[in-house]
């Protein structure tokens, strides 16, 4: 498993599609997801400086924290329980799993009670997939103006996960709307500002780009296929 030649080819091809799509490959944030990667993997993808992470599990992110430099930007990108959110509050840099009210009030609560305000990203179930969390598409601007009533939380932008596909042209249309909401909520929330979109992962990345992803969520294609 070659970390440091997967991550040069991987962020070639970022800077190759973004200029096709005509974008500045420099305002794609690449996150290397880190699930069940052991630490010895994640130092060589430190080397070459991906020193962005993405823990799913709060207790994978707090064993690995204090192994690894305070210069990483970690990423929270897994399923939040209320209970769990003192744990990350400031050491995740961004939460891109804001699914319900329960959740943004208790980030709050701790946000304040820490004197901090948590950056997050609001998760959007587009494609409306039982098995996966997140805000229906048309719950998701009442959602933000209700959050702009919590001093201690700061919705950055929005995530989304695609249904898996062969063919990552099947899911552009999630893409697309995705950035659709970004853009109403952008036009009806006072003060909102969609600074992210968080979408794309190894195998649909390129169409997230062209559809205007901003931080792309990556794990096989930097440390290959694993386990868990």
């Amino acid at each position: 498993m070659d970390v440091v030649g997967n991550l040069n080819r991987l962020q070639e091809r970022i800077a190759l599609v973004a200029r096709r799509a005509g974008r500045n490959p420099d305002e794609i944030k690449l996150v290397a997801v880190t699930k069940t990667v052991p630490v010895e993997k994640i130092r060589e993808a430190l080397s070459c400086g991906a020193n962005r992470l993405g823990e799913n599990r709060v207790q994978e992110l707090l064993s690995k924290y204090p192994q690894l430099p305070p210069e990483v930007e970690w990423h929270f990108i897994g399923h939040l329980q209320t209970n769990k959110v003192n744990k990350i509050i400031g050491k995740a840099s961004l939460i891109h799993s804001l699914d319900r009210w329960e959740l943004a009030e208790e980030l709050h609560r701790e946000a304040i009670e820490t004197g901090q305000v948590v950056k997050v990203l609001a998760q959007v179930n587009v494609a409306g997939e039982k098995s996966k969390y997140g805000l229906a598409p048309s719950e998701t601007v009442d959602f933000i103006t209700a959050t702009k009533g919590l001093a201690g939380l700061s919705v950055e932008g929005l995530m989304t996960i695609a249904p898996w596909s062969a063919n990552p042209e099947e899911v552009r249309p999630v893409f697309r709307q995705l950035k659709e909401i970004a853009r109403e909520v952008e036009d009806r929330v006072i003060s909102a500002r969609m600074c992210y979109l968080s979408m794309g992962m190894s195998g649909d990345w390129e169409v997230a780009v062209e559809e205007g992803a901003n931080i792309l969520r990556i794990g096989t294609a930097v440390f290959g296929e694993r386990d868990g």
